[in-house]
């Protein structure tokens, strides 16, 4: 099963935090899924790093696949954006990941569930 690592826990762990280097590491060594981000995912990464964060941040990133963003997804997102921005303040990055992992059979993994309110989809909190 791909397990997709929402953006919160890739900055966090780039940031240095230790609980998001033990989960990535431990959800690794359990041989139970394969890493993924979703293309936005990555894009937030990538677009806001500083210059002397790129070689690293390349060599971190080059650990996990990267869902594509096809026009289905594309689509599916723009349903569940419509229907859950509203209410619980699912923003496009969001309606986009849910939509990947909806279409894979993939489980995200974040920091804030709320994010992620769609029945459909599986969702776990990365650390607490």
């Amino acid at each position: 099963m791909r397990a997709y690592i929402d953006a919160d826990v890739l900055i966090w762990h780039l940031r240095g935090d230790p609980r998001a280097l033990e989960f990535l590491c431990g959800l690794r060594d359990r041989g139970e899924y394969e890493l993924w981000t979703g293309a936005m995912q990555r894009a937030e990464v990538v677009f806001f790093m500083r210059p002397d964060e790129e070689t690293a941040t390349t060599a971190f990133l080059s650990q996990f696949k990267t869902a594509a963003v096809g026009s289905d997804t594309v689509d599916r997102a723009g349903a569940l954006y419509r229907k859950w921005n509203p209410g619980h303040g699912v923003d496009v990055n969001d309606a986009l990941l849910a939509a990947t992992a909806m279409n894979t059979g993939g489980k995200i993994y974040c920091l804030n569930t709320r994010h992620y309110p769609m029945p459909d989809i599986l969702v776990e909190r990365a650390w607490e």
